[in-house]
């Protein structure tokens, strides 16, 4: 599968099949998260693999109750070391965020290629979760995502993208809001 085809079929993934995800596939997940760019190539994060089963259901409960991330084999928890992360993306900014986000988007397309699902999950009680997983307090928990194959029925939903902005609402050439002759290229 191709880069584009695993960016149009991916989706979020809320139902999981009771199915083991072999090493050889797992191992290409962490090395989906751990060839990723980062500002800097500082590489300031830590990838936490939930694969025990209670504990999976208490890192759910501590994401918002959504009870059926545990039934994915695997639960990834991204998190990231600020004081390591570059100091002055946009001249301003921690790149930490931005960084465990483009590591945990690499594996998210990994995933698809491997006929696995994911779902990108940001609503979660940091505290809760840094407590059940051990992290440091000057860790910080920027997202986490459940990691399995599809079950049957989460097959039989077809891929929604949802309603996509016009390209010239997301688009500009040269200028900021400047569509360029014939629109963007």
């Amino acid at each position: 599968m191709n880069v584009l085809d695993a960016i149009r079929t991916r989706r979020s993934v809320r139902s999981y099949a009771a199915k083991p995800i072999p090493a050889a596939v797992m191992e290409q997940m962490r090395q989906a998260l751990r060839l990723a760019p980062s500002a800097c190539n500082i590489q300031p994060w830590h990838f936490i693999f939930v694969a025990d089963a209670a504990l999976r259901r208490e890192v759910a409960r501590a994401a918002n109750g959504q009870m059926w991330m545990a039934e994915a084999p695997v639960i990834v928890v991204g998190c990231g070391f600020p004081e390591q992360a570059y100091k002055r993306m946009g001249g301003y900014g921690n790149s930490v965020d931005l960084d465990v986000a483009i590591a945990l988007d690499h594996l998210t397309l990994a995933a698809v290629a491997e006929g696995l699902g994911t779902c990108w999950i940001g609503a979660f009680d940091e505290a809760k979760v840094k407590g059940l997983l051990g992290v440091p307090k000057p860790v910080k928990v920027v997202a986490m995502t459940p990691l399995g194959y599809p079950s049957s029925a989460d097959l039989n939903h077809p891929v929604e993208h949802g309603q996509r902005k016009a390209e010239a609402e997301v688009f500009s050439v040269d200028l900021y809001g400047n569509p360029g002759p014939g629109g963007p290229t």
